[in-house]
């Protein structure tokens, strides 16, 4: 089989959820490193069985997931705990999540691939991921298959076609600019020079991975019924992740410990204001409820508004000085 082949067939296996867990940018670019010899057991999506497949069209050996196998899952944002700030918009691979700029969002579920990049930028941790209900609605192997062909051929027309509307915005505002010049267009940079930049789509992509690995981590340790064996277990997951996402960062271009004072400071402005828009619209919610004199909508609204403050004393309170 030839290569082009090869790419072809192997991307054709893959489940097409986009995730970057392999640490590409999206199902093709894993093909394509498969074609060219990388290893065949990096899709948790894909699970042992894709991995059986993938040995069969390399002629490889199986050998067991790097990382544990994942049902289909799908992203469910609490929408009155939204703050409208498009993160998770910006993110998602396939274009699953509708809404706006200050406006609720919400998570097409049809479309969705649980590929997990949402939640980690995420400034109020208002997304969940839960149990795909197509996956679990599905009672026999044939059903379960062609749930999985659905989601993938899906997965893969919403990623290209998303791909390709990034493209044609980046054109319009090479133009617009060239425009305000009075200049033409800057060709379009040549194919010599696109490694690169895929290297560092895939490294951010796998870095968003590894944080959202961590932030669902982290929820799992805070169930007050583990077991000593477990809690040692997820603190050494804990730690791994960690560790592989220090080594993500050292090889993000312009990473360095100069930089991370100041990328840990935006991220905290932006919790600070994520917070102040929340407190701020629980507020609003407050007033509202008490012109109409709706105890029960006056007692939630006190409800979000403490939350609110809370979550703003936190931001304030972390790595730095309280801002005002």
């Amino acid at each position: 089989m030839d290569q082009p082949t090869l790419i072809e067939a192997v991307d054709a296996a893959l489940p097409q959820t986009q995730c970057g867990k392999c640490g590409h940018d999206g199902c093709r670019p894993y093909a394509k490193a498969i074609a060219e010899g990388e290893a065949i057991n990096r899709c948790p999506p894909g699970g042992e069985a894709t991995v059986a497949r993938l040995a069969e069209l390399t002629g490889r050996a199986a050998v067991p997931l790097e990382q544990p196998a994942q049902s289909p899952l799908v992203a469910r944002i609490r929408e009155d705990e939204c703050i409208g700030c498009t993160k998770c918009i910006q993110a998602c691979p396939v274009d699953a999540i509708l809404g706006a700029a200050k406006h609720m969002h919400t998570v097409i579920e049809a479309e969705c691939t649980g590929c997990e990049l949402c939640v980690a930028p995420c400034p109020v941790d208002c997304i969940d991921l839960l149990p795909h209900p197509a996956w679990q609605a599905a009672r026999t192997e044939n059903e379960q298959d062609a749930y999985l062909a659905r989601r993938a051929a899906r997965g893969r027309q919403r990623f290209e076609a998303r791909r390709a509307r990034l493209d044609r915005e980046a054109e319009e505002k090479r133009r617009r600019r060239a425009e305000r010049r009075g200049t033409s267009p800057a060709p379009l940079a040549t194919a010599s020079r696109q490694p690169p930049a895929a290297s560092s789509s895939a490294l951010r992509a796998s870095r968003i991975s590894l944080a959202a690995s961590l932030k669902r981590l982290d929820r799992q340790r805070q169930a007050s019924d583990l077991s000593p064996a477990q809690r040692t277990e997820l603190e050494r997951r804990d730690a791994e992740l960690r560790e592989r996402l220090a080594e993500v960062d050292r090889q993000l271009p312009g990473a360095g410990g100069a930089q991370a004072p100041s990328r840990n400071e935006r991220q905290r402005r932006f919790a600070i204001n994520a917070a102040e828009q929340a407190r701020r619209r629980a507020r609003q919610q407050l007033a509202h409820a008490e012109r109409q004199g709706d105890a029960a909508a006056i007692e939630a609204a006190r409800d979000q508004l403490a939350g609110a403050e809370r979550m703003l004393s936190e931001a304030r309170a972390s790595n730095g000085p309280a801002a005002h």
